[in-house]
């Protein structure tokens, strides 16, 4: 299956998403793509023991403390710790494994894929979600500002 495919597939088909790392921050990646997807209809499980509650949802300190499915493994830790969130999620019954960009780990996919889950690695669910699905002018994504330089707002004459 083309990765479009795939991506088009477990986007639609699959909508508990586990995020592992979630940050409660609101300027950090995690919340930034989990808020996004749950303004777009999906169900965001939080998954970080720092935090009671995040984006409204109860945060849990592992994937297997949380007592219903999941459907979408979001994992925003680093490449060494996703072998282990791999066989977690293999443990779990989720349906897909999805490591976020700049998330690679080959023994985590070969974890996942043994057990039959789909394996997306070292993409962005947000990003990926505005993409196919025509979201890109959500908080940020293509502002159709092309230059590094901060914008001067204009100035407005009150005197006319």
């Amino acid at each position: 299956m083309s990765d479009i495919r795939l991506l088009k597939q477990v986007l639609k088909q699959h909508r508990t998403i586990a995020v592992v790392g979630l940050s409660a921050d609101w300027f950090r990646p995690s919340y930034f793509a989990a808020k996004y997807m749950q303004a777009h209809g999906y169900r965001i499980v939080p998954v970080n023991p720092k935090y009671p509650d995040i984006l409204g949802e109860t945060c849990y300190p592992s994937l297997s403390a949380i007592p219903h499915p999941v459907d979408i493994v979001d994992v925003f830790r680093k490449p060494a710790e996703t072998p282990a969130i791999a066989h977690e999620a293999v443990a779990i019954g989720a349906k897909v494994l999805w490591l976020q960009l700049g998330v690679v780990n080959d023994e985590a996919q070969a974890i996942a894929a043994q057990a039959g889950l789909d394996v997306v690695m070292d993409r962005c669910v947000k990003i990926e979600h505005a993409r196919l699905f025509g979201g890109l002018g959500w908080f940020g994504v293509n502002t159709g500002v092309i230059s590094a330089h901060r914008q001067t707002p204009p100035s407005f004459d009150h005197h006319g």
